[in-house]
């Protein structure tokens, strides 16, 4: 009689799957990018054995598939990361292999499933120094920004600041990535990591760049913000006087754009209240079709030309960027550049990094702007940047909101 019993191996889940692939990229000195994109439940994660640094009129349309990062600082490196490997997950699991990229990842993977244990991911850690911590100090730039408005010299400036919070013990990346999407439905979640830049978690929801199958272009406006409560009817929700003007400098940069290029075919829709994790912004989208108007590379045109856009440096562009480079006291590194995967089966989407943390070894930096207009109150715009920043905050460290 056989007495054996056999004993299945444990299943291998999505948490387990992205945990493994991001500890490989560190041990492997590789970069690696995770994200979700919009009112999607797929997530997908690439490996990079080395980045591409990216000419600043290099073509999106002629990229090979990856993911692009870049920071604030239009003289700063565009960072590409080729996918060398792509894997894509869904319902808790590894989707099966949809492209000849994916075909040969999971091919690749199946050699290494014997090496993938419940571990933690680990990431690339970089020290930076904070900007304006104290609330007296943002303020009284706020109060500058103020002034220099009544003094003619902008119309909006976007004056921003960081923090730092001390990571829990038990803090754990593809938890939090996790988190991030059930509590963001309507942002772009990413992690992404590489030994030249760190490690940067985010939740963003401005879109800054889509074209869909290479033949449509999409762009929005997105501004104005207060917090958003459960069961809160978006149709009667109010807006102040200066958030429906913030929101308006910012269509108004965006047809400039479109003006700049002699494109006058497009549609606009908007403004309405959107929903944006813990907060509620007002939101105009802009549509071109690219082959009717004879842009084939205006995914590649606009970027150029909207970033860096009025809603994360203010309006007019250049005396609001001698601003913040004058008084805002500190390198903005990627927050508020630019982030998203490129040419996933002919689609590019860009999205502003905005909502985001870069993770240290023991702590994370929060980044937080709020736009400042004739209208604005400091107190109110301090008060702004502490909600944007609980929408990171409340994941990683929820403690420290409580």
């Amino acid at each position: 009689m056989d007495t054996t019993t056999s004993v299945s191996s444990p299943r291998i889940v999505e948490t387990d799957y992205l945990s493994f692939l991001i500890n490989y990229a560190v041990d492997q000195n590789f970069s690696v990018a995770v994200w979700r994109l919009p009112n999607d439940n797929t997530k997908h994660l690439i490996l990079s054995r080395e980045h591409e640094l990216l000419k600043p009129d290099a073509a999106l349309e002629e990229l090979p598939t990856g993911f692009i990062f870049a920071p604030f600082d239009t003289a700063g490196d565009r960072i590409f990361l080729k996918a060398d490997y792509s894997f894509s997950f869904t319902d808790d699991t590894l989707k099966p292999p949809a492209t000849t990229l994916e075909t040969a990842s999971a091919t690749w993977l199946q050699s290494k499933l014997g090496d993938i244990k419940r571990t933690k991911a680990r990431h690339y850690a970089q020290e930076h120094a904070l900007g304006n911590p104290e609330k007296d100090a943002y303020i009284a730039l706020v109060s500058k920004g103020i002034a220099e408005i009544e003094q003619g010299v902008f119309e909006k400036v976007v004056p921003s600041r960081s923090k730092s919070v001390d990571l829990p013990l038990d803090f754990d990346i593809v938890t939090s990535f996790l988190k991030l999407c059930h509590a963001n439905p309507n942002a772009l979640i990413s992690f992404v990591s590489s030994p030249e830049t760190g490690s940067w978690l985010g939740a963003t929801p401005e879109l800054l760049v889509n074209v869909e199958d290479g033949t449509t272009f999409k762009t929005i406006a997105l501004a104005g913000t207060q917090p958003y409560r459960e069961g809160m009817n978006l149709k009667s929700v109010a807006w102040t006087q200066k958030d429906i003007e913030e929101q308006a400098l910012v269509e108004r940069y965006i047809i400039s754009c479109f003006k700049r290029i002699r494109l006058r075919e497009y549609d606009e829709h908007g403004p309405k209240t959107v929903v944006a994790g813990n907060v509620l912004h007002l939101k105009s989208e802009f549509t071109v079709d690219m082959q009717a108007t004879d842009f084939l590379q205006l995914g590649t045109i606009m970027l150029q030309l909207l970033h860096p856009t009025s809603a994360v440096c203010g309006m007019p562009l250049n005396p609001a960027v001698d601003f913040l480079r004058k008084y805002e006291g500190y390198d903005r590194q990627f927050y508020a550049g630019f982030l998203g995967p490129v040419n996933f089966k002919n689609n590019i989407h860009i999205f502003v990094n905005l909502r985001c943390a870069q993770l240290m070894e023991t702590k994370a930096i929060l980044y937080a702007g709020a736009g400042v207009t004739i209208d604005s109150v400091p107190e109110q715009e301090w008060e702004e940047t502490e909600i944007k920043m609980n929408t990171l905050l409340n994941v990683i460290s929820p403690s420290k909101n409580a």
